[in-house]
């Protein structure tokens, strides 16, 4: 009589347990530390190749960064200024954007603004973004009129800043047929951290948001705050009042108790 086995019995395979002495194919190799070692292998490589990346990034970022800053005929232009080589100002725009000292701009960031070839005159600024100023990733700023950074502003990535608004008052016209309204004017003022993905949207009159306001990712800004104003929902409402003054304060005091002896 022949013998039935069990995988003949529930009408289908198993995978047979290895015999004695062979190798089953998911077993950690032997000797010490070899499955480790062979884990750290391909996340080592990855470093690596990432590495290299950030190094070809940074080179192609200096190398863009120093031609734009000689070649293109800003309306002022200050010292180790960074643009990301995928980021987006045209020679034509240049005119009318004043860079400022240590300026750093990601990648995929886009300036617009409005130029008009062969108007005699001087025409005005219409971006600026003065010392240490840092913008994120996939920003956009379009300017009509003038949107104004101030000292220490951080923007962070896939922002929205305009100082007008796409008309659309004529309901049997298309929206990209009516051009624009005539807008107003921006300026964040010193100190601002604004999160990813803020919009500030000036349809008319000036909009200021004071120093040192936080704004939380997400938020839509239509109006200005006062300084030191913590911002956030759609549309944007003052939360309550940052402490920023209150860090100053503290850094300041634990400063000078170091200095007495005091601090530990």
């Amino acid at each position: 009589m022949t013998q039935t086995s069990s995988e003949e019995i529930h009408g289908y395979c198993t995978p047979l347990l290895p015999r004695q002495g062979m190798r089953h194919p998911g077993d950690f190799p032997k000797g010490n530390d070899t499955c480790v070692i062979s884990m750290l292998q391909p996340i080592h490589q990855a470093s690596v190749v990432e590495e290299r990346q950030d190094v070809f990034s940074r080179i192609l970022t200096n190398l863009h960064s120093l031609w734009v800053t000689s070649t293109y005929p800003f309306a002022g232009k200050g010292r180790k200024i960074s643009l990301h080589y995928a980021s987006e100002i045209s020679r034509t725009f240049a005119p009318l954007i004043r860079l400022g000292n240590r300026v750093e701009v990601g990648k995929h960031t886009w300036f617009h603004t409005w130029y008009t070839p062969g108007l005699s005159g001087i025409q005005d600024v219409k971006i600026t973004i003065e010392d240490d100023c840092l913008i994120a990733p996939r920003c956009t700023i379009t300017a009509k009129n003038s949107i104004h950074f101030e000292h220490g502003v951080i923007l962070g990535s896939d922002a929205l800043i305009m100082d007008h608004n796409h008309a659309y008052e004529n309901v049997g016209l298309p929206i990209k047929d009516q051009g624009c309204t005539l807008g107003g004017r921006i300026r964040i003022q010193e100190g601002c951290r604004i999160g990813n993905g803020v919009v500030i949207l000036c349809d008319k009159g000036e909009l200021v948001l004071g120093r040192n306001c936080v704004v939380t990712p997400g938020a839509v800004i239509y109006r200005s705050f006062p300084p030191d104003s913590v911002v956030s929902g759609n549309p944007a409402r003052a939360m309550q009042k940052s402490d920023a003054k209150q860090t100053r304060g503290e850094h300041d005091s634990f400063q000078a108790r170091m200095e007495r002896g005091e601090a530990r």
